[in-house]
């Protein structure tokens, strides 16, 4: 009887999740490219805020970066914000001072549960841009990335705009299953926006305009948390102008990052970002997160089961193969568009340990606390 119950579910789940993953394909494909821009022709002011903790090895090559954008001068300010750093990146920051980068040092008496929520909101209390762009403080990208971003936003009058975030290199075989994996969860947050139901962004490329902030009172009911200064803050947007957010689907507007060096930082890292879905207040999304998640807890309990039934392999087998198939469909034109189709021997090996992951970090990214630039955060 239980087999026969598990059988039956996962094939109902492993149904939802193949249409639910052709849905997000097609999203996918909706999105027009963006084309390149030497320059951004508009009049917009634009300020970029980097909140930094203990960035010091890193946060000079992103200001380099940015102060080499093919973009206006008069109309860029750069502000990085240094949540209590105890190494030397304000002083790294302050030698960038006679570029016209500042820098804000946060001062807190009082521990806080998110100290990145009430860095943007400082920074963004002082920035003079008409638009605020977000990235982090060990992101690099291309010299068109800015006027990129802008001339899509302002064309196309968006107030948010989200923008593709890839990881720059693999040293390991485990940063290469994280380039994948990363991929895939971008390109779910880009074909959500080209289907026209927003749910997920990364901060650090992201662009929304000022006004909009404090229309929508900042992160005002989220700012509890640790994590959500993007994909909460971009559905307090969609709730009010739900047909004002695109993705800058170029190649000129990725932000490069690097992959976590070791399982307990990755493993942090996801924590942090799975612990805000049980406060989406689109219940929708949070009731397509809860499927993906039983089928990945019966795909586990099949695989686990096979070993000692034997029934249970081949069911294990076809829900596992159409998994993996409907993966590929995915991220085939993703890889071709981040021109990284090798990645995609990969697949396998991730689509098999993802079972295992997703069903663990579903569990704890929702409970008790976690450890993120040294802090412990709930």
């Amino acid at each position: 009887m239980a087999i026969q119950l598990i059988s039956t579910l996962l094939a109902v789940f492993a149904v939802v999740y193949m249409v639910l993953v052709c849905y997000m394909r097609r999203g996918w494909h909706i999105l027009s490219g963006v084309a390149t821009q030497q320059e951004s022709g508009t009049a917009v002011t634009v300020s970029i805020l980097i909140a930094a903790r203990n960035e010091e090895a890193n946060i000079a090559h992103t200001l380099t970066d940015i102060l080499a954008q093919e973009f206006p001068k008069e109309l860029l300010e750069i502000i990085v914000i240094d949540d209590h750093s105890t190494d030397n990146t304000s002083a790294i920051v302050q030698s960038f001072a006679g570029q016209g980068v500042k820098l804000l040092k946060m001062n807190e008496s009082r521990p806080l549960n998110s100290y990145k929520k009430k860095a943007i909101t400082e920074a963004i209390a002082m920035a003079k841009g008409d638009v605020i762009v977000t990235t982090d403080a060990d992101c690099r990208m291309g010299p068109k990335w800015l006027a990129t971003v802008i001339h899509y936003m302002e064309s196309h009058q968006h107030f948010l705009v989200s923008s593709p975030v890839a990881y720059s290199e693999e040293r390991s075989f485990f940063e290469t299953l994280q380039t994948l994996e990363f991929l895939y969860l971008i390109g779910l947050g880009a074909a959500g926006i080209g289907n026209g139901y927003p749910s997920t962004c990364n901060g650090a490329n992201l662009a929304y305009r000022r006004t909009v902030f404090h229309d929508l009172g900042g992160f005002n009911g989220i700012d509890r948390l640790a994590s959500g200064d993007d994909e909460l803050f971009l559905h307090k947007v969609t709730a009010k102008y739900p047909g004002r957010i695109g993705f800058c689907k170029s190649r000129q507007a990725i932000v490069y990052t690097a992959a976590k060096s070791n399982l307990r930082e990755f493993i942090s890292q996801r924590k942090r970002w799975a612990s805000k879905s049980t406060h989406y207040k689109n219940k929708g999304i949070v009731a397509l997160g809860v499927a993906i998640w039983l089928f990945n807890l019966l795909l586990l309990l099949a695989g686990v089961g096979s070993f000692f039934i034997g029934s249970l392999f081949s069911v294990f087998i076809v829900a596992f193969g159409s998994k993996l198939l409907v993966e590929l469909i995915f991220l085939y034109p993703l890889c071709r568009f981040m021109e990284r189709v090798s990645l995609l021997w990969y697949l396998p090996v991730l689509s098999l340990l993802h079972i295992i992951y997703m069903v663990y970090i579903g569990l704890a990214g929702n409970v008790g606390k976690y450890e993120w630039k040294g802090r412990y955060v709930k």
